[in-house]
């Protein structure tokens, strides 16, 4: 299969995970369920930091698979606040795999788009705190 080479992006991945045998569907490649687990968990990250606090996933606006994930892969996955509104944040997750390491090969596997919303304690919607400078 041809691929483009691609390289990391130039900053801190918010989660890095490995696959296992147990995240395989009927055909061998990583259940898309199992990734789409992984989007949600990076993308709250960068949301609770600006929540400072709870948030609870809203909406998923895009999930877009480009690439299966296999077993071995090193899934890496960044996550970047691209709107805040009163009470939401907008989150893009981009998902890269390092593969085959006799001839490392970097491929974009997914991204996403997804809105999460601050709660407080009893699960209520809450405003966001003021942005520190």
């Amino acid at each position: 299969m041809d691929v483009d080479r691609l390289t990391l992006p130039e900053k801190h991945s918010t989660l890095r995970v490995v696959p296992m045998p147990a995240d395989l569907n009927q055909n061998g490649d990583v259940f898309g369920g199992w990734v789409m687990a992984q989007v949600d968990v990076a993308g709250a990250i960068p949301a609770m930091r600006r929540a400072r606090g709870r948030v609870a996933t809203v909406s998923v606006h895009s999930f877009l698979f480009k690439q299966p994930v296999s077993v071995g892969d090193i899934v890496s996955l960044y996550a970047d606040i691209v709107r805040v509104g009163a009470t939401s944040i907008t989150v893009k997750v981009e998902v890269y795999a390092e593969r085959n390491y006799a001839d490392p090969v970097v491929v974009k596997v997914t991204e996403a788009e997804l809105t999460y919303v601050a709660i407080d304690a009893a699960g209520k919607k809450r405003q966001l705190p003021a942005e520190k400078d």
